[in-house]
């Protein structure tokens, strides 16, 4: 594990030039991988992204709370090979409501203010990250380990 500046400059601005990650759950030994729009803290503890209570994702969060997400820089060229950067976010997730979500909303709608109406759906689910580790993988061989600290 470190606790790099350095790493986690890379990670946080990974995470800020993206906005769109892989977020990963699993129910019953099967893993489900679905695209969803994300939002962070400026510490890397919490991400979060919000997705309608009738998905197959809020179902499988609902049964185990364990989570990981894809955050990369690929732009499917050949420099990818060289250049690339991945991040793995991992950490157990929970749906926030009410005055626990606020701050968190106010910088995932910042980042994604289209979303909006979305957010605001009934049917719309806030789902918080608490982070446990990122996992940055860079020229597909350098793997870096960063464990959060609360």
């Amino acid at each position: 594990m470190t606790h790099d500046t350095a790493v986690v400059h890379t990670i946080r601005t990974l995470l800020e030039a993206q906005r769109l990650g892989v977020l990963s759950t699993h129910c019953q030994g099967h893993p489900y991988a679905s695209l969803v729009a994300f939002g962070f803290t400026e510490d890397l503890s919490h991400l979060f992204f919000a997705t309608p209570r009738s998905t197959r994702k809020y179902g499988n969060m609902a049964v185990d709370d364990r989570v990981a997400m894809l955050i990369d820089s690929r732009s499917n060229g050949e420099t990818d090979f060289h250049e690339a950067r991945a991040v793995t976010v991992t950490g157990r997730v929970s749906e926030s409501s009410g005055p626990d979500a606020a701050p968190f909303k106010k910088l995932y709608l910042a980042r994604h203010p289209y979303l909006n109406d979305f957010l605001a759906a009934p049917t719309c689910a806030f789902m918080v990250v608490t982070v446990r580790r990122c996992v940055l993988v860079e020229r597909f061989q350098n793997v870096t380990d960063y464990e959060v600290t609360p």
